[in-house]
């Protein structure tokens, strides 16, 4: 393809057309128009299967669009055309992006002012897992909880994509991490340097072995009931972050409504005088100031991206994939046998499967 005089494009992307099983996901192509004013054409190198798409497929993502719609939370690829108004010294850029849905194709047309540089030090698929993962990781942290060295805090889902982030983004700030997580994945935690606790046994107790006093920070996906013990854990002027229901993935009915309890509870707690804090972190809070939000996001991803090539932090590839593949890839992300994060290569040569550090 020859950036220059590219006019349009066949993209091959994934579709999710309603509540359906991975089986049902529909792969099709159809063709993009060159880029406008102040946009780029990236070829996609590398996409990934997060919770929220595992969500989204059941219809129980807090603000997902109508069906149907193309998945695909972030993304890494090469810049491959440019619009009017965009330097031409972009082109062959790697770039990494976070579109919230669309990123689940072989091209994608984006605004050349969202898109962050990748450094030269990380492939496409080890800096695709640390896009939203170390973005919220980050800023749960440093921006939300605002933890500092000494500190002590406890991570739900220590194992987990945003969870090992979160262990080591803390273990390199000098902070001391208890996480949970099932005794299957009791080694890799304690390997992130983390005090590991079973999830599925009594969860306060084990955390005041090593926090007596309480923590001062508490990451919680999980939601639902345990959400009292995690508030309950916290040390005077501790933190609570909420950012996710998890344990109400499989319930029926109005899928906004564990959010909303959530959300009602979370500021109840706040009203009452017990010298705590407690927060429901919305990755893209601050987005209707866009030009704030895209500095934001390239800082805070930047900063990952230095941490990771410097090998302070690691992320671990699960299993790759082609698009063609993603029913499988979508099986095997949902399965809950794996560690790291499952990725989808639109590119002939892909590897199947495999797991890699």
């Amino acid at each position: 393809m020859n950036p220059e005089t590219t006019r349009t494009v066949t993209t091959e992307e994934v579709v999710l057309p309603g509540r359906v099983e991975p089986d049902g996901l529909k792969l099709v192509t159809r063709q993009l128009s060159a880029p406008g004013t102040g946009q780029t054409l990236v070829r996609v190198q590398a996409t990934g299967i997060s919770f929220a798409e595992q969500q989204m497929r059941r219809g129980k993502y807090f603000d997902q669009p109508p069906f149907p719609f193309v998945p695909g939370y972030d993304l890494v690829g090469e810049i491959v055309a440019v619009g009017e108004g965009v330097a031409p010294a972009l082109l062959g850029r790697r770039v990494a992006a976070l579109t919230k849905v669309g990123g689940w194709r072989s091209h994608i047309l984006l605004d050349a002012a969202d898109l962050v540089p990748v450094p030269d030090g990380l492939d496409a698929a080890t800096a695709e897992t640390l896009i939203v993962n170390g973005v919220t990781a980050w800023r749960m942290l440093h921006r939300v909880a605002e933890t500092r060295s000494g500190q002590t805090i406890l991570v739900h889902g220590a194992n987990g994509g945003v969870g090992s982030t979160l262990v080591q983004l803390a273990r390199a700030a000098g902070i001391t991490v208890v996480g949970t997580a099932s005794e299957r994945h009791a080694e890799a935690v304690r390997a992130l340097g983390a005090h590991w606790v079973d999830y599925r046994g009594d969860i306060p107790a084990q955390v005041r072995a090593v926090a007596p006093g309480g923590v001062d920070a508490v990451f919680d996906h999980v939601g639902g009931p345990g959400i009292v013990d995690s508030f309950r854990l916290l040390a005077p002027g501790g933190t609570l972050v909420a950012y996710g229901t998890a344990s109400t993935k499989d319930d029926r009915g109005n899928s906004r409504l564990p959010v909303l309890k959530l959300f009602a509870r979370l500021l109840w707690w706040n009203a009452l005088p017990n010298n705590r804090k407690a927060h429901f972190f919305n990755l893209w809070q601050g987005h209707r100031n866009i030009a704030r939000y895209r500095a934001r996001l390239r800082e805070d991803l930047g900063r990952v991206f230095d941490l990771a090539v410097t090998g302070r932090i690691r992320t671990r590839v699960a299993a790759r994939f082609p698009l063609s593949e993603v029913a499988e890839a979508m099986r095997l992300a949902e399965s809950g046998t794996v560690v790291g994060k499952v990725v989808l290569e639109p590119s002939e040569n892909t590897t199947r499967k495999g797991s890699e550090k």
